[in-house]
């Protein structure tokens, strides 16, 4: 597991206060890993939205990113990377990377993050604020999350921001055994975010609670 590093200098102080408030909230809320509390604490989420969006940037909601996507909540955010932690990661494969704020997070607390994003404009802003914050750790690229990366697996844990109807294989194939997927499940009426891992004698399921995300699409999909 890679020593927590700190982002690059530089990224300011914006709104440190309110930061300070959320992580309070995520506290509360059940959020005990001091390392991911840490990391969010510091990284500016509000650059990860429109200027117009920036201050409600701490608040427990999600925010339009555009083009139907969203910004995940802060606990959908800080619950992934707390159980994706538990399994002692070194490479993490972000699928539906969006904004790029999970895999920032992520990219404070492991070695490399491997991020895809369907859609090349929303694809094009990450990759330059995240060049812009020096975050130098997370590769991504314009593609499916189900296959985008399959050449650099297996990979020890995956996030997945895009719930699907059953556990999606395409990803699963892609982690190592002992390693974990960590996303939505739509179960009917509700959606409940979910860590799938790998074991010798198929996947064992643990339900992390309730949560809301935009559906898995397709490649084709518009």
């Amino acid at each position: 597991m890679a020593q927590q590093r700190p982002h690059a200098p530089g990224l300011g102080m914006t709104s440190a206060r309110t930061r300070a408030r959320m992580v309070a909230g995520l506290r509360e809320r059940g959020i005990a890993d001091e390392r991911v509390l840490a990391v969010m604490a510091e990284l500016p989420r509000h650059r990860f939205v429109d200027e117009a969006l920036a201050s409600r940037a701490y608040e427990e909601t999600a925010l339009p990113i555009g083009f139907g996507q969203t910004l995940s909540q802060p606990w959908e955010v800080a619950r992934m990377t707390e159980a994706v932690l538990a399994f002692e990661p070194e490479r993490v494969l972000d699928v539906g990377a969006g904004s790029g704020y999970q895999s920032a997070v992520l990219a404070g607390l492991v070695d490399s993050v491997w991020a895809a994003e369907l859609n090349p404009e929303i694809a094009g802003r990450t990759r330059t604020l995240l060049r812009q914050m020096g975050v130098a750790n997370v590769h991504l690229r314009v593609g499916d999350g189900r296959d985008a990366w399959a050449h650099k697996a297996p990979f020890d844990a995956a996030v997945m921001a895009a719930s699907a109807e059953e556990p999606p294989l395409a990803i699963l194939e892609q982690i190592r055994e002992g390693g974990c997927l960590v996303g939505p499940l739509e179960t009917g009426e509700e959606q409940r975010l979910m860590c799938w891992k790998r074991t010798p004698e198929g996947l064992a399921a643990a339900d992390l609670g309730n949560c809301h995300f935009v559906p898995l699409r397709d490649r084709e999909e518009p």
